[in-house]
This record gives C-alpha cells, sequence and structure tokens, in this order.
C-alpha cells in the first residue's frame, strides 16, 4: 500500500469514531500540515481526504494551529515563535496573537527533520555496538529492527528527564550457539553526542524566520511555545533558548497544541468559537520561467494570504504569436531547482516585432491556498487561465 492510501484509511477511521462518539455522521475536517509543506503536498493532502470522505473546511500549518491552542484566550498583543518538532518535521513560525486575531509574520521549516531521526540515531549507535561485539547487524532483521527502533523511542523519551537509561532486548537475535541478548546504558551526554548534527539543523529554520519576519527584532518576542514531543530534548530546548535569547514555555501539553488548535478553527467554520481571525503566509515564493532559465518570483515568500499579484512580460521573438508559462514553486535562482506546479500556454498573440505584445501574468492565492494563475494579452484581452487545484488532482 503507498503512504496515501495508508493515511486514507486512517483519517477514515477518525471520522468513524468521530461519527461513533457525536451520534451523527460527520464528513468536514480541518486538517493540518507541516508548515513547511509545499503546494503539490497540501494538494495530496486534499486528495488524500477525499478518498477517506471528508470535506476540508480549510488546511491550516500546524505551527499556526499551534498558535490558537495557545493564544485563544491572549487578549494583550503578543509576539511568539513556535517551535514545532515532531516524528518527521520541523516548523517554526514567528506570529502576532491577541483579542482573537492570529497573524503569521513568517515561517520556515525542514521536511526531513524530526523525532525519527533522534530515534535512528540511537539505532545505529546500538545495532554498530552490537556488530563490534557479536558480527551481526540487527538492522538486516525486521523484527529485530523493529525492536531496535522502539527501545530507540523509549530511551530518548526518557533523557528528557533523566541522565541515563538501560536499554535491554533480550533475545534480540540467535545463533547456532545460542540466543543473544542486547543490554547497555546510553546517557544524555551520548545521546547528544550522536545527534550533535540534528540540533544544529534545528537553529537554522529558526534563524531563517527571523530573518524573514523583518517586522520585528529578537527584542520583540514575548514567548517561545514548544510543540511536538522531540521539542522537550533538553538539548534541543538549550540551543532554541540560546539563539532566541527567551526562556521557554513549557506550561501547555506538545503533543495536543496541534490538535486544539484545529478544533478551534473547526469551531470557527461550525460557528461556535467567534471573533477569530487567521491571517496566514505562504512558506515558498511563487513565479515562472523567464528568459535564461530564472526563476521570477511574482510573490514573494512570507506574503499574506489571500493575495493577488501580477507582472507584465513581452513577447522575446518577432510575430510570436503563443508563449508558454511555467509555474513554479520556490526560492532557488535557476528555475529547475524550484518545484514546477504546472504549465500555462497563451495563444492568439497577433504578429508584431518582439516587446511589441504585453502579457499580464495574475497569482490570486484564496485563503485555503488554492492558486490560480491568469495569462492576459493586455491588446486583445485574450485570456488563459490555470486552475491549479484541478491540476494537480488529475
Amino acid at each position: 500500500m503507498s503512504a496515501e492510501d495508508i493515511l486514507a484509511l486512517l483519517l477514515y477511521q477518525l471520522v468513524e469514531d468521530a461519527s461513533n462518539y457525536l451520534g451523527e455522521r460527520t464528513t468536514r475536517a480541518v486538517i493540518t500540515v507541516p508548515s513547511y509543506f509545499n503546494y503539490i503536498q497540501c494538494q495530496k493532502i486534499k486528495d488524500i481526504a477525499r478518498k477517506a470522505g471528508i470535506e476540508i473546511s480549510r488546511i491550516i500549518r500546524h505551527s499556526v494551529a499551534a498558535s490558537m491552542g495557545y493564544g485563544l484566550d491572549k487578549k494583550n498583543n503578543e509576539t511568539i515563535v513556535v517551535f514545532d518538532l515532531g516524528a518527521g518535521t520541523l516548523d517554526i513560525s514567528v506570529l502576532e496573537v491577541g483579542d482573537g486575531v492570529f497573524e503569521v509574520l513568517a515561517t520556515s521549516g525542514d521536511t526531513h527533520l524530526g523525532g525519527d531521526d533522534f530515534d535512528k540515531k540511537i539505532v545505529d549507535f546500538l545495532a554498530e555496538d552490537f556488530k563490534k561485539a557479536e558480527g551481526i547487524d540487527l538492522r538486516k532483521d525486521k523484527e529485530a529492527l523493529q525492536r531496535l527502533i522502539e527501545a530507540a523511542e523509549k530511551a530518548k523519551i526518557e533523557l528528557s528527564s533523566v541522565t541515563q537509561t538501560e536499554i535491554n532486548l533480550p533475545f534480540i537475535t540467535a545463533t547456532p550457539k545460542g540466543a543473544k541478548h542486547l543490554d547497555t546504558t546510553l546517557t544524555r551526554a551520548k545521546f547528544e553526542k550522536l545527534c550533535s548534527d540534528l540540533i544544529d539543523r534545528c537553529l537554522i529554520p529558526v534563524e531563517n524566520a527571523l530573518r524573514d519576519a523583518t517586522e520585528f527584532i529578537k527584542n520583540d518576542i514575548n514567548k517561545v511555545v514548544m510543540v511536538g514531543g522531540s521539542s522537550r530534548i533538553p538539548a534541543v530546548l538549550e540551543v532554541v533558548k540560546k539563539v532566541l535569547g527567551k526562556d521557554i514555555n513549557l506550561f501547555v501539553n506538545p503533543n495536543e497544541l496541534v490538535a486544539i488548535g484545529a478544533a478551534i478553527q473547526g469551531g470557527v467554520f461550525a460557528g461556535e468559537v467567534k471573533d477569530i481571525l487567521l491571517l496566514d503566509v505562504i512558506p515558498f515564493s511563487f513565479g515562472v520561467e523567464t528568459l535564461g532559465g530564472v526563476m521570477t518570483k511574482i510573490i514573494p515568500r512570507n506574503t499574506c494570504i489571500p493575495t493577488k499579484r501580477s507582472i507584465t512580460f513581452s513577447t522575446t521573438t518577432d510575430n510570436q504569436t503563443g508563449i508558454d508559462f511555467e509555474i513554479l514553486e520556490g526560492d532557488h535562482e535557476n528555475y529547475k531547482d524550484n518545484t514546477i506546479l504546472g504549465k500555462l500556454r497563451l495563444d492568439g498573440i497577433p504578429p508584431a516585432p518582439r516587446g511589441v505584445a504585453t502579457i499580464e501574468v495574475t497569482f490570486d492565492i484564496d485563503a485555503n491556498g488554492i492558486l490560480n494563475v491568469t495569462a492576459k494579452d493586455k491588446g486583445t484581452g485574450k485570456k488563459s487561465t490555470c486552475w491549479l487545484k484541478f491540476r494537480l488532482s488529475l
């Protein structure tokens, strides 16, 4: 089964459980995604939800949902940084919250860094240590590897509250000479040394988000909210505290805050929660390929949505009657290094010397992040439109 099929089954089961609890069928949902998900990944989530029979009222980002869970009752304006280190992704958002308004100033993240990576460091350490002692690589045995993964996660959690933990896995494998056991002690210091590169990677999105949130400086931060189980790793807490220069807010349940925020947004759609305004941003720039294979940005990253922006281009050859636009998402100068979302073609341009015809390209993003791209010949008024929502779901 594909990852998409498995997620669809999980969502379907959640709907079943919710419907049974409520005593009536529910098919609408607010779904949260990692803050650094790109456009295609968000569209995949929408396709998966449709497979599970769910109508999505809105997709919101983890850190935005967490800020809602944290700041619903805040009357005074605060600038908060949400640091969300979950199982598979790291999300950072800088927000202004207060009196029912949640405005995202900047967002950043790493979609390939999470608690699972910390677990893998422990797994590799245990496996290599056992291999040196016994000459057997436990990672090649599926059952042994699964036990290693479970033990690694348990050890990681324990090392957030103690300085050392015992890892004891009897009968982890067997040889003709008999059963083999794994029994070792892992200290917090050793764990932090094993994961030093991952801890350093946590700082990069934080620094990027701070740099992009140009409306304030570090001294303006009022609170740092830690979300996700792995945000409780002491070394992670220490580096975040060091780079932001602020005490960390640990008075919330890191595993529930995102779900609470999503529930609040659901309450808004149901009419049960009033006076809430969410102002989200896009995590990546949108633009088109232009002459020389360059990415020309039309809507830069961390622009508040909904938004609509246009840019005007000219034909590049004499008597050109059509023009193609590669629609891109990303922040690299070379268009090939960005995500290609689709292609938009405008035909019917009257033949003329190059540079005479002017084509206006408009990017329109709604509150759910759905992108509509239009190319218009300003001379004739002829248009071509690409609703990427439908293009990507085909």
